[in-house]
Formats: C-alpha cells, structure tokens, sequence
C-alpha cells in the first residue's frame, strides 16, 4: 500500500507489507547489529527512553510471563503497556495498554507516526532497512509513550542478542525457559541459544532466570557475572512449593482458582496465592514475574504480594491452555515445543473425557516427532491442517506423520484450519473433548471458530 494509514485495516495491509516484503527474499534477512531499530527510534525522539521496561526472554513461557506481570501490576495500581507476539486474531492483541488491546483506530494513529520513518529509512538503505520487527517494536513503545504507561512488559521476538527489542535499557530481565527452538538461526545447541537468549542481559540491571538446563544456566551466569548484572533463579534465590488442594485452606488460598503455590524467596520473603490458570509451568512464570516485579523496588513486600494474590487469582491467558467450554471439552493450546506439549498433555490427562480428538498444525521448524509422540498416546482422532502456509507443515505430510506415530487413531487431512476446527466439532458428544494445538496460529483460528459456541 502507499500513502497515509487511517484505520486498523490499513495499518494491518501495511505492517503484512512489511512481512511479505522480507519474505520474499528481496531483502537481506541476515541481522548483524540493532542499527536498524536504534536510527528509527532516534527518528522518533527515543520513546523507549521515557519507559521503565520489564524484557522478557525464553523459548517459551515469555509471553505468559507477560501477561500474569500485568495483572500483578494492574492489580497494584500500575498502568501497564504490554506487548507480545504474534497475535491471535486481530493485531491490535499485541499492543495492551492497561490491561486490555488498543482498539484500532489508536493502533493505526501509532503505525502512521512510525510509517514515514520506515519509508525514509528504506529509501536511504534498501539493504538495511528497518524489519517488520523493528516496526511493530517501535509502534509498541510510541504508543507506550503516547499513553503516559508507568511499566512496560516487553517479549523478545526471536532470540534476544539481536532481537528488535534488545535496543531499550530495562529496569528487570527475565529468561523463561531454553529449549532448541529456531536452530537455523540461533544455533544447535542449548549452551548457544542460551547465549542469544543472554545477550538482553545488562550492566547492573536484575536479571530473573527460570528453570534452565544446566548447559544454559552456565551460559546465562556467566554473561550475568561478565556484565556485573545480578542473577536471581528459580531453583536458587527464587522457590516455588505447589500445593494440593486439600493445603489451600491452611494457606488462606480462596476463590475459584486453578492451582495454588508457596513463592519464596532466599531472604525470607514468602506467601501464598492461587493462580487461575491450568498448567504447572504457569507456576514457574508467575514466579519469575513476581520476582521481576520484586526489583523494580517501589513497594514494599506486603504490597507486591497482595497484588500478586489479587491478580494471579483472576489472570486470563488466551490462547494458553485455554478451557473454552466443559461439556463437551474444548481446549485451546499454543504448545510448540516437546516440553509445552509434555504440560499440555498432563492437564488433558487430568479432565475426565470419554474421548479425545485434535486439531493440528505445526511449524516445519518445529521437533514434531516428539510433539505427536506426547501428544496423541490414547487419541482418538486428529484433523491435521495447516495454519500458515508459509510455515506450517503440509496437511499430507502431518497426517501421514500421525498415523505412523498413533496408528489406532482416526486420522483426517483438512487444509483449512476452521474447516478442520467445525468438522472436528461436529463429531463430538458431551463428554468428548477436542484440543486444537501445534501452533499459535491454529489457537487464532480455533478460538474465532469456537469461541460463539463456547459460549452459547
């Protein structure tokens, strides 16, 4: 598109411009350094320097993290910017001020303000051109700054070292998990994504890891120690105790919640809370949030926990073992990894179903063998789809893949992922369940199918 964006829809067409453009290989894609980002937030006036910035990192649980620190933060008061990646549905999902997305017309206000710099920028250097990265991270700090936000909760993209969102100075970092993820382009071992993931790491500035692999946390330490940063980790300074049910009411754990832990820290701080989520790994990312926020030192303890049991208790993950409906089940879930759909797998273990079917679609990238192999021991029946052309594997190629991994299971190929989701639906009885799964862009599409019904 050219000239002015005006609305949600063209700001959408221009940001999707930008993608296709790199995609399309008329572009050099290979990252050598932040200059890109840093020229077009100079262009901008350096809106990232009026921010105090939470950076988070990990191959996942980071966006998760995110969002349980902005309900903390919500709950104490704070008005939060928060930006994620990719979306679900709409784009307007990774831009949150306040705790909810900016609605369109304050998107593309905040997409014009960064479009001509783009432009200009392209124009002077095709070949070091700002990515569509770069713009959506700038867009998100510019509309930070127009909002006058206290806190900011920023998601790496990819990697960390090079990533778009390593040009801001942050008050915390947080390294979620290490898994080998994105080999091509962050290497082929844990020790050397790690050291990607640790190159938010800063000078001084409080860094919380998660639970790392040992070969990892040696890589994250040793940049921590190199850069005088402090390092606080979960399984070290930081510790989590989960409690059973029949524990809550010792603890004072009330409300409708999923789960309930003890959060300690190696100085005596220490409570309990619920958390209105499924999963145990949401655990481990409320901890590393709570600590996080812990850092930023302008409350004092009793008043970070208190917003920690407040928030915690009613946070919303969409697109995160997401519970759309009981009776029958229908689960949405973004894993994409072996141990996301090891958690996966162990919440649908626990919901008392008659069957179980899938919907699936995942990245060509992505460990797949050891994803099915988790996932579908006792399915009964999978549509394999595909949920982005350009990244996901084939129909054919995953439905052969599942029926060679789960032979006694009922196998479909559907290349339209909402296609697959209705028919998949269509087969259920109450006390069935369906879980749509594989890929970030299939939980997009199986929310917007399902999600009048769920409710109905």
């Amino acid at each position: 598109m050219s000239g002015r964006v005006s609305n949600l829809r063209e700001a959408s067409d221009w940001l999707e411009g930008l993608i296709n453009f790199e995609r399309a290989g008329s572009y050099a894609q290979a990252r050598l350094n932040l200059g890109p980002i840093r020229r077009l937030l100079d262009r901008l006036g350096n809106p990232e320097k009026t921010l105090s910035i939470v950076h988070v990192a990990g191959s996942k649980g980071k966006g998760s993290t995110c969002l349980l620190a902005e309900a903390i933060l919500g709950a104490a008061g704070e008005r939060v910017g928060t930006f994620t990646s990719p979306h679900l549905e709409s784009w307007c999902e990774r831009f949150r001020i306040a705790g909810r997305q900016v609605d369109g017309s304050t998107l593309a206000e905040a997409v014009e303000g960064v479009r001509p710099h783009v432009e200009a920028l392209k124009a002077e250097d095709p070949e070091n051109a700002p990515t569509f990265f770069d713009a959506t991270t700038a867009t998100a700090l510019l509309l930070f700054e127009r909002a006058q936000v206290s806190r900011v909760l920023l998601e790496v993209g990819l990697g960390g070292r090079l990533d778009s969102t390593n040009a801001v100075q942050p008050a915390v970092t947080c390294i979620t998990q290490i898994e080998l993820e994105h080999t091509e382009k962050l290497g082929n071992t844990l020790s050397a994504i790690a050291g990607e993931k640790a190159g938010i790491i800063k000078p001084g500035v409080p860094c919380i890891a998660g639970p790392l692999a040992p070969e990892a946390r040696d890589v994250v330490a040793e940049r921590a120690r190199s850069v005088g940063a402090p390092l606080f980790a979960l399984g070290g300074e930081i510790g989590v105790q989960r409690l059973e049910e029949s524990e809550w009411s010792r603890y004072e754990v009330g409300g409708d919640v999923a789960q309930a832990f003890v959060y300690r820290e190696s100085d005596g701080f220490e409570f309990a809370t619920g958390l209105a989520v499924l999963g145990e790994h949401q655990v481990d990312n409320a901890a590393i949030a709570i600590a996080a926020l812990r850092r930023l030192g302008d409350r004092t303890d009793g008043e970070w926990a208190e917003a920690a049991r407040v928030g915690l208790a009613s946070v919303h993950l969409p697109g995160r073992l997401e519970v759309l409906r009981e009776a029958p089940w229908l689960v949405v879930d973004s894993a994409h990894t072996r141990e996301s759909a090891a958690s996966l797998r162990r919440v649908l273990d626990g919901i008392p179903a008659a069957r179980i079917h899938f919907v699936l679609s995942i990245s060509r990238d992505k460990p797949s063998e050891e994803i099915l192999t988790t996932l579908l021991e006792g399915a009964d029946s999978v549509w394999a789809t595909c949920a982005e052309p350009l990244r996901s594997m084939a129909p054919e190629e995953l439905a052969r893949l599942c029926a060679r991994i789960a032979p006694g299971c009922l196998v479909r190929c559907e290349p339209d992922p909402r296609v697959a989701v209705e028919l998949a639906r269509g087969v259920l009885a109450k006390d069935d369940l369906l879980c749509c799964t594989g890929s970030v862009y299939l939980a997009g599409a199986a929310r917007s199918v399902l999600g009048s019904w769920a409710t109905g």
